[in-house]
């Protein structure tokens, strides 16, 4: 066989691909384990939008392709929704650009802006589709640090001149994914100032802006003024609808950006299945927001009950406002010895904080999608397990 492509020799296997084949053989050897790893909402989305998904399915018009842009009246729901939701108005021809998921967008967008030797800000905690992009891409990486003294966000003071003159694109997520910190529109419009300055394109990931909690209302980037000459911003229906397996998402922002976007993703794919885009509008017009708060007053009691269970486990985290997970460490042990242990003698699945970036080695994460009763035994196998072991 030839020799596979030099940059995959800097591109390490997907964490979670090589965690599933693991939890995989572990069934295959008859083990049940529960996944608190994967943040994969465990509940259907909205009856009618599966409905709108037959129905639509019916029509003999609609199996062909349907556009490297996706179908206009997705793109104009889209729109309707920033400005319903923000208050923003995008131009939905120009400024809206349908994604399969938004990390197929992430990583297309580091292709399309970043060549050898170019450099992307990325906080030193943060999903891992950023730096793999940067990877793929052959590009440099500039460790932004967070923590939680900061918000998990990072300083933009502190960047050195050199650097932010030499960056091309900056990556920031909130609520985000694994802290579940939260930011506001002062942290936002500090960021395009930022980015302004220095001619840098601001990537916001804003998938979780519909899973909130205790009242916080996530705002986007796109709300401050001049966004669009120098961001984009990607929403996911993986979250904020349960729609994860559909793979639906989209860019909106810079319409030179987007453009830039649609080059590589005009190479890559023919658009998505015609009716996946009419349940994606109708998950957008029709959805109830009574829908939205029962689906985020379920994942809150999860968080809660997960909460109050960690000194039981070992365990300690802030409490999030936003995002399917709760950011925790160890109170006796490292965390990836806990999470390899967790694994191998209470068959419980977490996602080593390491897989987010440098800064998050002293961390595991825990997700909120699963069902109650798997919670429920997630956590007392957890309990006896560490409480036999006496790790302190």
């Amino acid at each position: 066989m030839p020799l596979h492509a030099a940059r995959l020799d800097t591109l390490p296997p997907y964490v979670f691909a090589v965690l599933g084949e693991r939890l995989r053989q572990m069934e295959l050897a008859g083990i049940d384990v529960i996944r608190l790893d994967i943040g994969s909402p465990d509940m259907p989305p909205p009856p009618h939008v599966v409905e709108t998904l037959y129905r639509s399915s019916q029509n003999p018009d609609h199996h062909g392709y349907s556009g490297y842009r996706g179908i206009p009246s997705f793109r104009q729901a889209i729109a309707r929704y920033y400005q319903h939701k923000f208050n923003v108005e995008l131009n939905a021809e120009k400024q809206v650009l349908p994604l399969l998921g938004s990390k197929e967008g992430i990583v297309n967008l580091s292709l399309a802006y970043l060549d050898k030797g170019d450099l992307v800000l990325i906080p030193d905690i943060g999903y891992p589709s950023y730096m793999q992009g940067a990877r793929l891409a052959g590009a440099d990486i500039h460790w932004l640090p967070v923590s939680p003294e900061n918000h998990y966000q990072p300083d933009f003071d502190a960047i050195p001149t050199d650097i932010a003159h030499k960056a091309k694109l900056l990556w920031i997520n909130y609520p985000n994914n694994p802290t579940g910190a939260v930011a506001n529109l002062d942290f936002y419009r500090r960021a395009i100032d930022f980015c302004k300055a220095y001619d840098i394109l601001l990537v916001s990931d804003n998938p979780y802006c519909e899973v909130v909690f205790d009242g916080y209302m996530a705002p986007s980037a796109m709300q401050i003024a001049g966004a669009s000459d120098v961001a984009v911003e990607f929403i996911s229906f993986s979250k904020s609808h349960n729609m994860a397996g559909w793979r639906l998402g989209a860019a909106v922002g810079s319409p030179t950006a987007l453009q830039t976007l649609l080059r590589i993703k005009s190479n890559m794919d023919s658009g998505h299945f015609h009716p996946i885009y009419e349940a994606g509008i109708d998950a957008i017009d029709h959805t109830p927001q009574s829908w939205l708060d029962e689906r985020n007053r379920i994942y809150q009691n999860r968080r809660d009950r997960i909460l109050a269970a960690l000194p039981d486990i070992g365990l300690q985290a802030d409490k999030p406002l936003g995002s399917l997970y709760l950011w925790a460490t160890p109170l006796h042990t490292d965390a990836q010895t806990y999470v390899e242990r967790a694994l191998t003698e209470a068959h419980v699945s977490l996602a080593p904080g390491g897989a987010y970036g440098p800064g998050g080695t002293n961390y595991l994460r825990i997700s909120v999608g699963m069902s109650d009763e798997r919670i429920d035994e997630s956590l007392n196998r957890l309990k006896v397990w560490y409480s036999a072991h006496q790790y302190a």
